[in-house]
């Protein structure tokens, strides 16, 4: 080692030397060290936080959701039961004028779950999603628009198993969100569904082919030719697509229902 200049510099076996270095550049080079080190963890920091945020609010936000779902669905059934118990037989031709408004209002928040699914914050097939969507909400169209048809007992019988299929879902989806999901509410939403799904689907079909033939009649009193045209069409087409959409959504189903009991079992194992 040698001094020059009153700086230290070594020199290497092949005779290169490092530049020297001043006091004022190190002094310069650990401030900026260590503020650019505060700077990335404050900033790191401030990621973390907007993530939390961001993750309770979707916490939040799913919780009310199948929160409202559950009570929407709950009034619907013990209200329905409720005044069959109490009138008997008339109750079945007042059901869509008691709890229709409140069966409209859940239908048509369940477009959300869509977006849920396309957004990530709910773990779900989109196309069975979707099929169970539009055939809910373009049955409950035709009924609103047909007062004939409202005091059908098929309504009835369509609103009580659209009830039963949905507090079979979202118990478990808020038992979910609040991590502590059942063993018992996972087998009976994942199995009892899909007999109850083939129900409700039997039922729609039943329900829309009685709709048409209200429609029809109208339809050729008013001159309407191209409606009285179409109405057999719309028959031969929508009730093929339902029912093909129907057993695309049980397929689906089926898988879903041996992923999520398969899950569970290897978590199960591992405790």
């Amino acid at each position: 080692m040698k001094r020059q200049a009153g700086v230290r510099v070594r020199v290497e076996e092949d005779g290169c030397t490092e530049p020297p270095t001043a006091p004022g550049n190190m002094i310069l080079h650990q401030l900026t060290g260590g503020t650019l080190k505060r700077f990335s963890s404050v900033e790191q920091k401030g990621q973390q936080k907007k993530g939390r945020r961001m993750l309770s609010f979707r916490l939040a936000y799913i919780f009310s959701y199948n929160l409202f779902q559950f009570c929407g669905h709950t009034w619907i059934l013990s209200n329905t039961i409720a005044r069959f118990l109490t009138f008997g037989q008339d109750a079945v031709a007042d059901t869509f004028y008691s709890v229709g408004f409140v069966m409209s209002l859940c239908q048509l928040f369940s477009i959300l779950e869509l977006f849920h699914i396309a957004d990530g914050i709910e773990k779900a097939k989109l196309l069975p999603r979707f099929i169970q969507v539009l055939e809910k909400n373009v049955l409950l169209i035709m009924v609103i628009i047909l007062e004939e048809i409202r005091s059908n007992p098929a309504v009835c019988v369509q609103f009580f198993l659209w009830n039963i299929l949905d507090l079979l879902r979202y118990p478990h989806e808020l038992l979910c969100v609040l991590d502590r999901p059942s063993t018992a509410m996972l087998w009976t939403r994942y199995t009892l569904r899909i007999p109850l799904y083939i129900l409700s689907v039997a039922s729609e079909g039943a329900t829309i082919y009685q709709a048409l033939m209200y429609v029809q009649p109208t339809a050729s009193l008013n001159s309407t030719t191209s409606l009285h045209l179409h109405l057999p069409f719309v028959r031969v087409l929508y009730l093929p697509v339902l029912a093909l959409g129907g057993g695309i959504t049980v397929w689906q189903l089926l898988k879903e229902r041996q992923q999520h009991l398969e899950r569970w079992s290897k978590k199960m194992k591992k405790k």
